[in-house]
């Protein structure tokens, strides 16, 4: 396996440096929110932490874009800058598709395609916005070229471009989300390396066990978080202004078939939330 390219050392540390007289940066002490209750909830109960880069995957038809949207929405609904970036659709798509999710926020938007661009994009966007913190969401991973070859993309261009994105975040502490390559049943596809290099990886798919208490329900759920908890999910539903929370459950008790009333509720027909909250925290 080749050895990743991944700036996470601390520059000037001595050696023999006793761990507990490493000195964290304040801005790492604290968490950002993206403004949608469930996810902030899932990646560790109080959103990111800063230099977080995650990768979202799932089965084709999920909702994986409509999340990044809602996600981006509410990031600047909450005070950040959030740089949206696809190579996935046109930004026409994009603007039709805001419009059909009633978005009312917005956020920046981007069609680069080189990483170096969309990283000097981001720049930009933070020697502009001093002090608030930038995030990137890319959709997707596989569209975008680190530009070490001239004519074109290789197998191992994911990987590159992920360690790119990684160092801009570690160096920045900025925030990176990104949905990543999938098979057919909506499984991660690219490098082993990818995996190693991000922080956060979650899946949003729709349940298809048919002995499964959520058989046919979308099922949010983080399986890595360096900087929290994981193995929590989340069920949601979508309509037209998009994805909202319908219960929570714990992913070992799904496997074990132990389900926990959220669960059993749903089941039975009973949304446990309102089916029209859209599980922002300031929902106007």
């Amino acid at each position: 396996m080749a050895s990743m390219n991944l700036s996470v050392g601390i520059k000037g540390l001595t050696a023999n440096t006793n761990i507990l007289e490493v000195v964290v940066p304040e801005a790492l002490k604290k968490r950002v929110k993206t403004g949608v209750r469930f996810f902030d909830e899932a990646v560790g109960g109080e959103g990111f932490v800063p230099s977080s880069v995650m990768m979202l995957t799932g089965t084709p038809g999920a909702g994986k874009t409509t999340m990044l949207l809602q996600l981006a929405d509410s990031i600047t609904k909450s005070g950040h800058i959030c740089l949206y970036n696809t190579g996935e659709e046109s930004l026409y798509q994009v603007r039709m598709v805001t419009e059909r999710l009633k978005l009312k926020n917005g956020f920046v938007c981007g069609q680069d395609i080189m990483v170096s661009d969309l990283l000097s994009h981001a720049d930009a966007l933070r020697k502009a916005n001093k002090g608030k913190t930038v995030f990137i969401l890319q959709d997707s991973l596989q569209t975008l070229d680190d530009g070490k070859y001239a004519n074109g993309t290789n197998g191992s261009t994911p990987l590159r471009s992920v360690e790119m994105l990684t160092n801009w975040a570690k160096e920045t502490f900025g925030i990176v989300g990104f949905i990543g390559q999938v098979n057919k049943d909506g499984e991660f596809s690219g490098k082993n390396g990818i995996l190693h290099a991000i922080d956060v990886k979650g899946s949003l798919y729709i349940d298809q066990d048919r002995k499964s208490e959520t058989c046919g329900e979308r099922i949010f759920e983080i399986t890595k978080n360096r900087f929290g908890c994981s193995g929590k999910a989340f069920i949601l539903g979508m309509e037209d202004k998009g994805l909202f929370e319908k219960g929570s459950m714990n992913i070992l008790d799904r496997l074990g078939k132990a389900v926990t009333p959220p669960v059993q509720l749903i089941a039975l027909g009973v949304s446990v939330y309102n089916s029209h909250q859209t599980g922002y925290d300031n929902q106007t």
